[in-house]
């Protein structure tokens, strides 16, 4: 099985470390310039741009009680703070009429930043060349374009705590991990499907102290976001906050083409019964299913090389396998591939990497498309099902590699402690 293991390390490209700094710094520079043009030229999701647009003026207004506006914010605190200062950027009257490039501008430097950290994370483990190749990848994706970009939501915002969260607890900083894996919650409700990733780790350290430092980390972030907005509404306010945002599309599938999508149930109310339970109940047995398979891989694997992998199959089997899932669900994934490929270099993840890329674009683009003809729900037809079909295989597909990731890892694991020993 060990062909599984060659990728983007088989050619090597002789590249100077002044060089990569040159290289990575117009590749970076590019990637910007060519969203900045771009962004001036769409006006993104009407729907999500003109929400954003309010509450940011509501955050600028009176930060701590933009919940409580004509609109008022279904987002966790996290983002709000973002939202204040394009507020008062956006109140300067030479920037006002630039109101749409501004409100997507933190998703476009997002981009930037996870390339950059795509490119340091790979010089860790792999060749420059393979490095500067992967950021590449990343910054020049067309999922990842039409997300920030194009769309104007801020997935890539969210994706940059998740890929920051998972590097520092694949290289034993769980306590700046835990505190990132929060704030990633505090931004968006879908941080809570990493949170097993974290769990994990926990349970396979067997550490009463690495417990400890994460409960104090996680509890540092949460009272420094949470508390200014408590004081005014209250300190049951952020349960009920997470509580109604979960509840408020009771959809077996709101766009996103998955399996429940693929059944035809796009936009079915989730309590209806599909054979002798609601979507809902199907949906929470994926869930359940999918982190227990998690856990397995990771705690058979017994290496935080596994926290990638894990942390991908997690918010692919979920965005697949469950209920209430949006088309932009599955973003993070590819971020996620590709760091998964770093740490265990089978190049099969660069293929799940590349799957991924294409379903997500194309869910997103065919969502925008609708709804810029004045659609909002897609049909049951081809494209449809094509891509909920290969969203289906890839998560098979990404269950089988990591189960033979898990003997791969160890057996190369195993020789270069032989090898150690021999040179020792």
């Amino acid at each position: 099985m060990g062909f599984q293991n060659e990728g983007l390390e088989k050619k090597r490209y002789k590249i100077t470390p002044s060089q990569a700094r040159i290289m990575i710094v117009l590749l970076l520079g590019a990637g910007l310039v060519l969203r900045i043009w771009l962004t001036s030229l769409t006006d993104g999701h009407p729907f999500d741009i003109r929400t954003f647009r309010e509450w940011a003026s509501a955050a600028a207004n009176s930060l701590f009680q933009v919940y409580s506006g004509r609109r008022p914010s279904d987002y966790p605190p996290l983002y709000m703070y973002v939202l204040y200062l394009i507020g008062k950027l956006g109140g300067i009257p030479a920037l006002t009429p630039h109101i749409v490039v501004l409100l997507k501008l933190p998703s476009i430097f997002a981009d930037i930043a996870t390339s950059y950290l795509i490119y340091k994370f790979s010089k860790k483990h792999l060749s420059i060349s393979a490095s500067l190749l992967l950021s590449a990848f990343y910054i020049f994706n067309p999922a990842v374009f039409i997300n920030s970009t194009v769309w104007g939501q801020v997935d890539s915002f969210f994706t940059l705590f998740i890929v920051s969260a998972v590097f520092c607890l694949c290289e034993g900083r769980i306590g700046v991990s835990s505190l990132l894996f929060t704030a990633a919650i505090l931004m968006k409700p879908q941080g809570i499907i990493f949170l097993p990733v974290l769990f994990f780790e926990l349970i396979r350290s067997r550490k009463l102290g690495s417990f400890l430092k994460a409960a104090a980390f996680s509890l540092l972030a949460a009272v420094a976001v949470v508390l200014p907005f408590a004081v005014h509404y209250g300190p049951m306010w952020i349960i009920n906050l997470y509580s109604s945002t979960l509840g408020e599309y009771r959809y077996a599938s709101v766009n996103a083409f998955n399996f429940f999508s693929l059944l035809g149930a796009n936009f079915t109310n989730d309590s209806t019964t599909l054979f002798i339970f609601s979507y809902y109940i199907w949906g929470m047995i994926a869930i359940v299913a999918v982190t227990a398979i998690s856990g397995l891989i990771y705690l058979k694997g017994n290496n935080t090389k596994f926290a990638p992998g894990i942390a991908l199959l997690l918010i692919s089997g979920v965005f697949t396998f469950s209920s209430r899932m949006h088309e932009r669900y599955l973003f993070p994934a590819v971020a996620l591939a590709i760091l998964a490929y770093i740490y265990i270099k089978d190049r099969r993840l660069l293929y799940l990497a590349g799957g991924f890329s294409i379903t997500s674009y194309i869910n997103t683009h065919y969502i925008l498309y609708l709804t810029d003809i004045g659609v909002n729900q897609a049909g049951f037809d081809a494209i449809l099902m094509l891509t909920s079909v290969m969203n289906v295989f890839l998560v098979c597909y990404l269950v089988k590699v990591l189960f033979d990731d898990i003997y791969i890892v160890a057996s190369r694991d195993k020789c270069r402690q032989i090898q150690k020993n021999k040179d020792g």
